[in-house]
């Protein structure tokens, strides 16, 4: 049998090969996160008609005489270029820029993914949709996330509660004007909270005497009696410079005394009261702050982003999912932004990396080597055809 025919079938079977790739990165355009497929072909083994020959005394050396015996597919590579973003304003869409991959838990085994269209199941659980894989990441305790234990399944429940926290230290600060008439009274108030987050009103109040200012305490259960403030020649205060209200220890060494002046206020004050979650938001590096009724927010966790040695060497799982491989090297896992991983924006999604004109040209080559192929086989074919009827 001719070696042509042959050579044509693993001509039409590898541009077969090159049609399927193609045909899926056009099929998945529109998909999130998608990484489009290259192929590579290369020649298989070659029949040595006439070996080489070395040169001798008046004899030239000769070149070995090969026919090669067709085309086989060398390999299939996935091309991780950065995809165009797509603005959709869902808090629950993240878009890695830059290298990495999202990590995701589907039973016991765990994948990688670029498709950052997450949701939340019932139980707040953050999930992908289609697939139900639960999101890898890193809870936060009190508001600490600790990036070097490992990583659980994040949730943000529905109806999470920011526990109250009992005030235990006040800070005032400001100007005490020098020059003030006497008899000048100023109070300025600010709000504190027992363990349970119920709160009150802890009022400092500064009268100006004909020795000079001091100041009383009350927060309408423990009363602190007036006491004389006294400053130094350049304004600062130098007793009392704290005082005891209660359970708070109130700051007031940064207060001063300089004429013309009049501005003392409350400033802080460590406590809290208690607060239910109602809604969160996404930081460029990963982490998910929420915002609760009381005002205040609070670190809930932070996503986990894996990076690889070579991300060529992972396998397509389907669902826009890849997992491991013995050639891909095992998983860095980070916070975003650190180690070369890429940052997170919200309210986007990373689109499919397919380049419909790169593609189209590609199905033109397909077409075309299949029928070059085709036309070798046909060929082919007519010459045995010419042998056969050599014998009428």
């Amino acid at each position: 049998m001719l070696r042509s025919l042959f050579s044509g079938i693993s001509g039409l079977r590898s541009h077969q090969t090159m049609l399927d790739v193609t045909g899926n990165n056009i099929a998945n355009v529109n998909t999130t996160g998608f990484k489009s497929s290259q192929i590579q072909f290369q020649d298989t083994l070659s029949q040595v008609v006439q070996n080489a020959g070395g040169a001798q005394d008046g004899v030239g050396g000769t070149n070995p005489a090969q026919v090669g015996l067709g085309v086989r597919v060398a390999g299939i590579t996935t091309s991780f270029t950065q995809g165009a973003s797509q603005l959709t304003g869902r808090s629950t869409d993240m878009m890695i820029q830059g290298d990495g991959f999202f990590v995701v838990r589907k039973g016991a085994e765990t994948y990688y993914t670029r498709a950052g269209s997450f949701d939340f199941d019932a139980t707040g659980q953050m999930v992908l949709p289609g697939e139900g894989a639960l999101v890898q990441g890193w809870a936060a305790v009190n508001g600490v996330v600790d990036t070097n234990g490992p990583v659980v399944d994040l949730s943000v429940p529905a109806g999470a509660v920011m526990p109250a926290v009992a005030s235990t230290s006040a800070d005032y600060t400001g100007n005490l004007d020098a020059s003030a008439a006497v008899g000048t009274s100023l109070t300025r108030a600010i709000t504190v909270y027992d363990a349970t987050g119920v709160e009150r009103e802890l009022e400092l109040t500064f009268t100006k005497d004909a020795t000079g200012w001091s100041v009383a305490a009350t927060d309408g259960t423990t009363t602190v009696p007036a006491q004389a403030l006294v400053f130094d020649a350049s304004g600062a205060l130098t007793s009392p410079t704290e005082l005891t209200v209660g359970a708070v220890a109130v700051d007031i060494s940064t207060i001063t005394s300089f004429a013309g002046l009049e501005n003392v206020r409350a400033r802080e004050q460590d406590g809290q009261a208690a607060g239910v979650l109602q809604s969160f938001a996404l930081n460029p590096d990963g982490t998910i702050v929420g915002s609760f009724s009381n005002s205040l927010k609070q670190v809930l966790g932070r996503i986990a982003i894996g990076s690889f040695t070579n991300p060529a060497g992972l396998e397509k799982a389907g669902g826009s999912l890849f997992r491991t491989t013995v050639n891909s090297g095992q998983p860095q896992l980070g916070a975003a932004g650190q180690g070369g991983r890429g940052t997170l924006a919200g309210g986007a999604l990373e689109m499919s990396n397919v380049d419909l004109s790169s593609e189209f040209t590609s199905l033109i080559v397909a077409q075309r080597g299949f029928q070059a192929n085709s036309r070798v086989i046909t060929t082919s074919d007519e010459l045995l055809q010419e042998l056969v009827n050599l014998k009428r």
